[in-house]
């Protein structure tokens, strides 16, 4: 999902982004100062994970070196409860508690089981647009023998650091469509929080 290496092909924009800044009202200024924040923290992300996707070192390895990159860079907590929607309101404690470390486990599979897709891949870093807490950097990923796809990185400082809360591709959300899956089952099998916890534990051990 995030696994991407980037060129830098923003430099001169943002150069003449810095250089008109001292012109603009204050509140544009911050908004051009979130943009380039933002655009710099999805290229230093990308980097670290394509440096491990197209790096030596077995799967195992490189699934702990993602975790690590992932736990700081996505606000895997915050997304985890978007996608359980309502249902994060009527689960117990410790229902909340048992689904996020699933919800962590699942989103660490489904990046380290494309790996072998993903070698190889070169992200080029377009246009921020900042709104408020939230920017949304639009990048182009290139992948052997695929055709380039459209992704946004949506970035928020809402908690002071940039963190990612959402990869569009090719205009779909990927957290709405987790969210609509999850709201699916659960509609499906009496909104039974339980049901869900126990179909990610068969999903995570390929059952």
């Amino acid at each position: 999902m995030i696994a991407r290496r980037t060129l830098l092909t923003t430099t001169v924009a943002m150069a003449g982004m810095a250089a008109l800044a001292w012109v603009l009202p204050a509140p544009l200024r911050a908004a051009y100062a979130a943009a380039g924040d933002a655009a710099a923290f999805v290229r230093q992300t990308a980097d670290r994970l394509t440096a491990i996707v197209n790096g030596p070192g077995s799967i195992a390895d490189k699934r702990r070196e993602m975790q690590g990159v992932i736990d700081s860079a996505v606000d895997v907590d915050g997304v985890g409860t978007f996608c359980l929607g309502r249902f994060w309101r009527t689960a117990t404690p410790e229902q909340q508690k048992t689904y996020l470390a699933l919800f962590h486990d699942v989103l660490l599979t489904n990046i380290t089981g494309k790996l072998g897709e993903y070698t190889g891949v070169q992200v080029t870093v377009g246009r921020a647009t900042p709104a408020g807490d939230i920017t949304r950097v639009a990048t182009v990923v290139d992948r052997p023998n695929n055709p380039p796809t459209q992704v946004e990185w949506v970035v928020s400082t809402a908690a002071g650091t940039p963190k990612v809360v959402d990869v569009i591709a090719e205009g779909t959300s990927l957290r709405l469509t987790q969210r609509q899956d999850y709201a699916s089952y659960l509609r499906q099998h009496g909104n039974d929080v339980d049901a869900l916890l126990a179909a990610m534990s068969r999903q995570l051990s390929g059952g």
